[in-house]
């Protein structure tokens, strides 16, 4: 199996280099599998481009693009430039995968043939990794596609950056809406669902999601997810509406 961490980046020189050194820590012993570490340098103009370039490290390779792209352009960008046979694990260019994670998600891959998308758990951190209690996320499990649909329209579940999905099913549903500003990520887990794919829900923690004051997701409050839960209902609404499923 061979894995790639996706990363757009934007401006984020001060974190960078800690999630480009988190994803070089992956140990993969005893499985025997390959991994490599894409970056979509997304127009910066701070010093993102030069460390890049005066920092090469083994598995790593950047694309550079002269205008600021969305979210979704960026990270189809980078998936494209994969093999069809591989499986893709996203990473915010200011969070730190853990050591295991990859060997983890392999380990689920060979138990769960035929899956074709994985959950894990993640843990919060601070600016300065410091630990935040109270705070660490858990997937839950669902007994179908449809359960799931419905506890993420009734805002009582998300899912964010603690997954891995084949290139396959990524290609399947078509990929990152390139429109959107926000949810893409959520957008695209709700048409793995609406495919029928249950993930398998992993007992490993994946990533550490840093909290700090220039998160993209800084002012998305309960009022703004609601509002892009009911954007991407729109979007789908006649499947989610056969399936029971009511408007958030």
């Amino acid at each position: 199996m061979h894995f790639t961490v996706i990363t757009p980046t934007h401006n984020r020189e001060q974190f960078l280099p800690e999630a480009v050194a988190s994803v070089q820590a992956t140990v993969t012993a005893p499985l025997d599998i390959t991994f490599d570490h894409l970056i979509c340098e997304n127009a910066c103009t701070d010093g993102t481009q030069a460390w890049l370039a005066a920092h090469p490290q083994d598995r790593l390779n950047y694309q550079s693009s002269a205008t600021k792209l969305l979210p979704g352009p960026a990270r189809n960008l980078l998936i494209r430039a994969t093999a069809p046979e591989t499986w893709l694990v996203p990473l915010d260019d200011d969070d730190l995968l853990l050591q295991r994670a990859i060997y983890h998600y392999a380990a689920q891959i060979q138990a769960n043939p035929g899956r074709p998308w994985l959950v894990a758990d993640f843990l919060r951190v601070d600016e300065a990794r410091r630990y935040l209690p109270s705070e660490d996320y858990y997937a839950w499990q669902f007994d179908s596609p449809t359960d799931m649909l419905r506890a993420i329209f009734r805002a009582e579940h998300f899912i964010q950056g603690n997954v891995c999905y084949s290139r396959q099913l990524f290609d399947e549903v078509g990929g990152y809406d390139e429109e959107l500003r926000m949810a893409e990520d959520l957008d695209l887990y709700v048409r793995f669902l609406l495919a029928g794919h249950l993930p398998v829900i992993c007992p490993h923690i994946s990533h550490l999601h840093r909290f700090h004051r220039a998160n993209v997701s800084i002012g998305v409050d309960a009022a703004k997810h609601g509002a892009d839960l009911q954007m991407i209902y729109d979007k789908y609404a006649g499947q989610l509406q056969e399936l029971g499923i009511e408007r958030p």
